[in-house]
């Protein structure tokens, strides 16, 4: 299996080569480029593809969140991991809301670096911890205080604004419970290539890019 290509976007030295040492141990992850600013880091993930790329926020000349912005918006393929000590809900949601794939603290071992990198670069969604609690707790809010998930006149929940079948809200719930392809499949006792679509589909009927969209937009709608 090949190895997963990173580009690293930070602008703070040590960091760059503290993590450059993490993943030249790392197995099945090659550090392809670093930029120390968001202007090159969008040159460089242009140029060089990578599966994923590590994020920092606070980023001279063009920042982490406008750089996922343009990254995303010129190859939607790319995998964005915001990785930084960041975690107001602006941030957050304005990362996410630029396409961002997962978010995480710099205060993460080595092993949750690895597993997140892995993780978006499977489709999965990835949030720190720390970063989940505060997302749901305020899409929990917002939902409530809004409209919350009560059967309209015919009898239908908030489903059927995306128009979702009942198997895509199984995979939607999956989804929010951050399994992969494979786990869906297994869960459900469906072929990959068909959690695989149901995932495609979702995706399309909520208007959203990744599976960290998804997992907001159900719990804010009452999806799930």
């Amino acid at each position: 299996m090949d190895s997963l290509k990173v580009l690293l976007v930070e602008d703070h030295t040590m960091v760059r080569l503290g993590l450059s040492l993490v993943f030249e141990n790392a197995e099945g992850i090659e550090l392809v480029g670093e930029a120390e600013n968001g202007k090159k880091g969008v040159e460089l993930a242009l140029k060089l593809n990578p599966d994923v790329v590590l994020m920092d926020i606070g980023l001279p000349e063009l920042d982490g969140i406008q750089a996922t912005n343009l990254i995303k918006k010129s190859n939607p393929n790319i995998k964005v991991l915001i990785f930084t000590s960041r975690e107001s809900e602006d941030d957050v949601f304005d990362s996410l809301s630029a396409g961002a794939d997962g978010y995480i603290m710099k205060g993460a071992n080595e092993e949750q670096m690895i597993s997140a990198i892995k993780a978006v670069a499977e489709g999965t969604a990835w949030l720190d911890p720390a970063i989940a609690r505060l997302v749901l707790s305020n899409v929990r809010k917002q939902s409530t205080a809004v409209k919350p998930n009560t059967p309209d006149a015919t009898g239908n929940k908030a489903k059927n604004m995306y128009g979702l079948t009942d198997r895509e809200i199984e995979v939607l719930a999956l989804i929010v419970e951050g399994q992969n392809n494979e786990d869906i499949a297994k869960n459900l006792v469906i072929t990959l290539a068909t959690a695989k679509a149901h995932v495609h589909s979702i995706l399309q009927k909520m208007y959203v890019s990744n599976r960290t969209q998804a997992t907001i937009q159900a719990v804010k709608e009452g999806l799930i």
